[in-house]
């Protein structure tokens, strides 16, 4: 199984909360290119998609939703907001491996590096930059850091 984890986009500071931080136009943009350059690594297959119940994390994934796979399944969770417990949520993913090829998971920092380090301890917790992208071979109970992408690594 392969697990994706990304860092939502670039996000704007003019909100009341940190829960409703909407994306700015450089954070659809950069965004976009990450799914565009992802997509062809699907083999057009997106089992799960699992993005946090912030506004930037959900107009995310709305952002890039047309340029990859269609998505069996698309869930909302505050499971994944900056501060969850990333033990609880690589359990969870863990406990998906079982039915689950391809997961998307759009999430925030700083959970989205721990989350790595949690599933991948030898690869530490990485810092994502934003529109970042990590990709994790799950097998056997064993998580392999792949690869770690932004938009400015990219081609």
């Amino acid at each position: 199984m392969k697990i994706y984890i990304m860092r939502h986009g670039q996000a704007g500071m003019n909100a009341k909360t940190d829960e409703q931080r909407p994306l700015t136009e450089q954070g659809i943009e950069e965004s976009i290119h990450m799914a565009s350059w992802l997509a062809p690594q699907l083999d057009g297959v997106l089992d799960l998609v699992v993005h946090s119940n912030y506004l930037r994390a959900r107009q995310t994934w709305q952002s890039i939703c047309s340029e990859l796979p269609k998505a069996t399944k698309v869930e909302e969770s505050k499971e994944i907001t900056p501060y969850g417990d990333p033990a609880f949520v690589a359990s969870y993913l863990t406990a998906l491996a079982a039915t689950h090829d391809h997961i998307l998971m759009v999430s925030h920092l700083p959970l989205v590096g721990y989350l790595v380090q949690s599933l991948c301890p030898a690869a530490g917790a990485p810092m994502f930059a934003t529109s970042g992208m990590a990709c994790i071979e799950w097998q056997d109970g064993k998580g392999v850091l792949l690869w770690l992408e932004g938009p400015h690594t990219i081609r």
